[in-house]
Parts: C-alpha cells; structure tokens; sequence
C-alpha cells in the first residue's frame, strides 16, 4: 500500500442533496484515497466520518455513473449476536446491523430515492456470509465494521470485487466483538497487504472525530486509559 494522503487538497463530491468536503486533513485525504483506488481501508474510532464518508463516495459514482449500483456489506457479529438468532426473511434480518449505512443513505440521498434505489437493484444489500462465490463488477462495495470480520471472511470480501468496482473497508479495531483469541480480519490485513500497490490504508485520529465535542473526549481518554493499562 502507498503512503496514507493526509490533504489539504480538498476533494468535492456532488450529491444531489449536498456538497461533501472532509472537515480535517486525514478527511480530505481519504476521500482523495478512495477516488485514485480501487481498494481503501478507513481506520479509526467512531465519528471520525469513515463510514459516512464512504457511502458519499458511493452516492457520487452511481450519480456520475461510474459504477451501477451500491452493495453494502456488514458482518452480523456484534455483542454476541449472530445472524441466525434475529427474526424474519434476510433484509429483516441485516437492517438493524446496517443502520449507520442507512441513515448516511438517507442524508445524502433523501429516503424516497433510496426507496426506489433499493427497489430497483442499484442499491443492494449482500450480508457477508452470502458473499462468497459472487464476482461484484461495476459496483461501489462498501464492508462497515470490518473489524468484526475473521481473516477468511476478509480475504473472502476482497476476492469478489470485480471488472470496474471499487471497495472502501471501514473499522475500528477497539471494537471487536469477535469471540476471544479469534483474530480480526481487517488488522491481518494490514499485515499481509501493506505492500499493494493500488491498496491504501487510511487511518483516523481522536482529532478527526466529528460529532459532538464530548465525543472527541471520550475516545482520547478512552485511548490514554487503553495506553496506561498496557503500559
């Protein structure tokens, strides 16, 4: 992989509802990222944009039709839960786990058109155990929470993306909900692709976090307590 961007050149992306800019320089240099590979890996704490940041990408390339459709990925491991205990047929099933990829959708794209987008095809949702055997061409495939993916599913994900696509894998590994002693697949994947060329590796900050202000807070001291324990 190349050495992660950190911007002040400010990359534009045109949704039909906003203009999107990143708020700091490990903002606008993942959005560069993201247009010049076809592979990128957004690292770091929540509220850092990642995943948001990602989902405008993808909004952008189907509106210029760079791509045809959207595939978002979520791996339905999270405290414990997995897939097969929530009720109801598939798309009931990876909602809930697909909530923050939603309403990024529906802030950018207003609920109606993504209604009609999801009903047509173009935006399509693809749980990351139904992944393997598919070849993805001419989409924007996005894989949220990829620290919760093991490193067979990682490299699994990886290998369907095809002709014309582009992938964006977002995560933070202070958040991995697999069970203890499993490796997550996003943290070998660094060790095993760093090396790429035409895979970048982006990796986010306390200081790139968005939200509210207490949230910024909260994730530095939650780092210093981490640093301290280990120390």
């Amino acid at each position: 992989a190349e050495p992660q961007p950190a911007s002040d050149f400010v990359p534009l992306l045109m949704t039909r509802k906003a203009e999107i800019r990143g708020r700091t320089p490990r903002q606008n240099g993942y959005l560069q990222a993201i247009q010049e590979h076809d592979i990128t890996f957004g690292v770091g704490p929540a509220g850092t944009g990642k995943t948001y940041l990602a989902v405008a990408c993808a909004v952008d390339a189907l509106q210029r039709e760079a791509v045809r459709r959207l595939v978002l990925v979520r791996p339905a491991v999270e405290a414990g839960e997995k897939l097969g205990f929530l009720p109801g047929d598939l798309a009931q099933k990876v909602d809930p786990y697909l909530r923050p990829l939603y309403d990024a959708l529906y802030d950018l794209m207003g609920a109606e058109k993504v209604g009609r987008a999801f009903e047509r095809g173009v935006i399509e949702i693809a749980p990351l155990a139904y992944m393997r055997g598919r070849t993805l061409n001419h989409s924007f495939i996005i894989l949220d929470e990829a620290q919760n993916t093991t490193p067979e599913q990682m490299k699994m994900f990886l290998t369907r993306i095809g002709f014309g696509s582009k992938a964006v894998i977002t995560g933070d590994v202070t958040q991995i909900d697999l069970a203890r002693g499993q490796k997550s697949g996003l943290i070998e994947a660094r060790s095993v692709l760093h090396d790429v060329r035409g895979i970048m590796f982006c990796d986010f900050l306390a200081e790139d976090v968005v939200r509210h202000p207490l949230v910024q807070k909260i994730v530095t001291a939650y780092e210093h307590y981490e640093q301290q324990k280990n120390a």
